[in-house]
């Protein structure tokens, strides 16, 4: 989310405080606390209506799409509900629209109820189920994507379901048990008890039994006002991704969020069809440095050190963070799947959170000619003026830096930076080109408005290279437009950026409530999508985001990444551009160096074996039918595994280059171990990016080298 200080947030803050107000002519004063819900509905859809970028229309088609996503995103739900119990809610489908509009609440009650009595039944499935053992030598199989599935005809249909659910779960577990028998043979480890298989077997279902133990009971203890965050959020998810309900209790997480860091392991998380998914990896954290954990992983249990981990599904994100959370030196131990569908368990020990590597750093790569590298991974900024960084001027002063090491050349590196401050990209635009305009933002109902770099001075003239990824979103993907639009510098990156092109503003229901409501407060929060980004040639960085003048082969190649696979997101268009001149000191010969980074690419063992490698991560990806087999799940098992082997040996065996931290940061540091350390961690571990080299390359075809 951006921390805008322009004319059109501040214009679109007060239209949706005086629709707000304006519509406690259609509320009657409480009387009762039961009105409560019924005041939240109303003034959250005013305000979703009126001052919403891409308003909806409330008609049967949007009722459709609340009930819909509301039933989606239940946890279990194809596990609880039959077909008969779909046929009794359906009478609902195209009443949500009115019930919206009067602040009634018919639906979300007779579902919740629903939803809570089948979910008591299905306590006994899990235990009848798991009571006994499992026959893995059946030839059997199991779809594990419910999108693809469909609800049970009926009773008998929902156990069978449960019961290949549960085996599917208990294989997993026996896998994993057989893995840790072979290796302690292997390694001849005593230390290890040798089990017959039908031993291990048994051990394998107490272990999912003790999972569903810990998910019912986290399940059963949501309270009424958090089943009814759930609902409005399946109503505010409809309008785009990013608007969302905050209700009072999350009044903590939605901080978390806002600043953009969890403590504990620094991940930030999302509850998405009743998962946890880490939607980024925030830097200098112990999930940053260990580097296991990716965005797009889900969390699928949390463990404290050896201690049984606790199942995660269906649980909510602060229940989640409460076990993640710990005191430092202690260690967490992760249970994620990973977009392929592998299951991993991640140790994280616990730290806290190392401010200084959220910061622009950077570090000097010899070769014939010295080449700056600045790693920015966001765009941070002290809005609050006491005495914060901001990540414009710290950039400027990292140019500066390498100027006086001798640099010739930069390479920004924006890969997995989620955004920020826009004020901030703008400023950081403006050191590489004179003054003029470097992005477009449009309200609802008003003309663009061009915010412009003023500054006629320009901080660096040679050669730039932006590197970007699939994760590099909003201020990054500004930043890397108008730098491409100017042909100042080269993208390069991954087939595309994340394509998040929209602003949000957060609203505090309890600030514009009048004083009848204080006997009802609190009310929660409301983030809403209120502007659109757009290039300075007129195209949306939404939905397409940046595509780079270079592209590079990585893991995420042939999967599908970024806003345009979430549903509900706003759709690209374009505008009129802004007149602006293309750099010309030297003008780059775009066209020369994409070829000669393509046929470097194909000439790169690596590069090939990333690509073959990305091939295999869509293939079981994309394989979401499973033998129940044991025989045959193992072999899949070890398949991968040997794939990950020889792509790992490869990465080991990648040349290096050799990058050096500044001189100036080590005599700064140098009466601080800790900041040594660090400084020169970061610089060793960009030895071996293969990325890094290419961008090198690139930075050298602009002297015809």
């Amino acid at each position: 989310m951006f921390k805008l200080k322009t004319k059109f947030l501040a214009y679109a803050a007060v239209l949706l405080l005086v629709v707000v107000l304006a519509s406690y002519k259609l509320i009657h004063r409480p009387d009762s606390i039961a009105d409560k819900n019924s005041v939240l509905m109303k003034v959250l859809m005013q305000g979703l209506t009126s001052a919403h970028f891409h308003p909806k229309k409330v008609d049967d088609t949007f009722s459709k799409d609340v009930y819909k996503t509301y039933l989606e995103q239940l946890p279990f739900n194809k596990l609880l509900f039959t077909q008969a119990d779909i046929s009794q809610m359906s009478k609902y489908e195209t009443d949500i629209d009115d019930e919206v509009k009067k602040g009634t609440y018919e639906f979300f009650d007779f579902a919740t109820n629903l939803y809570q009595s089948r979910l008591k039944e299905s306590e006994t499935y899990y235990k009848e189920i798991l009571a006994k053992p499992f026959d893995f030598n059946v030839e059997e199989t199991v779809e594990t994507d419910t999108d693809k599935l469909k609800y049970p005809a009926d009773k008998a249909a929902l156990k069978e379901a449960w019961r290949k659910y549960l085996k599917f779960q208990t294989m997993l577990q026996l896998s994993d048990l057989v893995d840790i028998q072979e290796k302690a043979k292997e390694n001849k480890d005593s230390k290890v008890e040798l089990k017959s298989m039908a031993a291990l077997e048994e051990e394998a279902r107490k272990k999912v039994v003790k999972t569903y133990e810990n998910f019912y009971r986290q399940l059963n203890q949501y309270e009424k006002d958090e089943w009814l965050a759930r609902y409005v959020n399946s109503i505010t998810n409809l309008y785009d991704p990013h608007t969302q309900y905050f209700p009072p209790k999350a009044k903590e997480d939605f901080d978390l969020e806002i600043s953009g860091r969890l403590e504990g392991i620094g991940a930030q998380l999302q509850d998405k069809d009743g998962q946890i998914r880490v939607m980024e990896v925030m830097p200098g954290t112990p999930s940053y440095r260990q580097g296991d954990l990716k965005a797009g992983d889900i969390i699928l249990k949390v463990g404290q050190g050896k201690q049984e981990p606790v199942n995660v599904e269906g649980m909510r994100v602060d229940k989640a963070v409460q076990l993640i959370r710990g005191k430092k030196g202690t260690e967490v131990r992760l249970t994620i799947k990973k977009p392929d569908a592998t299951i991993k368990v991640i140790s994280l020990i616990r730290d806290v959170i190392i401010k200084e590597d959220t910061y622009a750093q950077s570090a000097l790569i010899q070769d014939k000619r010295k080449v700056g590298y600045i790693n920015l991974p966001g765009f941070y900024a002290d809005f609050a003026r006491k005495g914060g960084r901001n990540s414009g001027e710290d950039v400027k002063n990292e140019i500066a830096k390498l100027k006086r090491e001798g640099a010739t050349g930069i390479i920004l590196d924006l890969r997995n930076n989620g955004g920020g401050s826009l004020p901030d990209a703008v400023e950081m635009t403006g050191l590489f080109i004179p003054e003029g305009p470097v992005v477009q933002v449009e309200s609802s109902g008003a003309a663009p408005n061009v915010l412009r770099d003023r500054d006629a001075a320009t901080q660096f003239d040679g050669p730039v290279v932006v590197m970007v990824n699939s994760f590099s979103a909003s201020a990054s993907e500004i930043l890397a437009a108008a730098l491409q639009d100017y042909k100042r510098a080269i993208i390069l990156g991954s087939s595309s950026t994340y394509g998040k092109g929209t602003v949000q503003q957060v609203f505090d229901f309890d600030q514009v409530l009048p004083s009848e409501y204080d006997a009802l407060k609190p009310f929660g929060s409301l983030k809403l999508t209120t502007q659109k980004f757009y290039r300075i040639n007129g195209g949306a960085t939404q939905l397409k985001g940046v595509t780079p003048d270079v592209i590079l082969p990585d893991l995420y190649t042939y999967i599908e990444q970024g806003e345009k696979e979430q549903e509900y997101a706003l759709p690209w268009d374009e505008i009129k551009p802004a007149g602006y001149q293309v750099w010309s000191k030297p003008a780059l010969n775009i066209e020369r160096i994409k070829a000669n980074s393509k046929q470097r690419v194909a000439s790169n063992e690596l590069f090939n074996a990333i690509t073959q490698q990305a091939k295999n991560f869509k293939a079981r990806a994309d394989m979401t039918y499973y033998s129940l087999k044991l025989t045959n799940y193992r072999a899949m098992q070890k398949k991968a595994k040997e794939e990950s082997k020889k792509y790992e040996a490869l990465q080991k065996s990648a040349p290096e280059i050799t990058v050096t931290a500044l001189k100036v940061d080590l005599d700064q540091a140098k009466s601080d171990s800790v900041k040594v350390n660090r400084i020169n961690r970061f610089a060793k571990n960009l030895k071996k990016d293969i990325y890094l080299e290419e961008a090198l390359n690139v930075v050298k075809d602009q002297f015809n080298e």
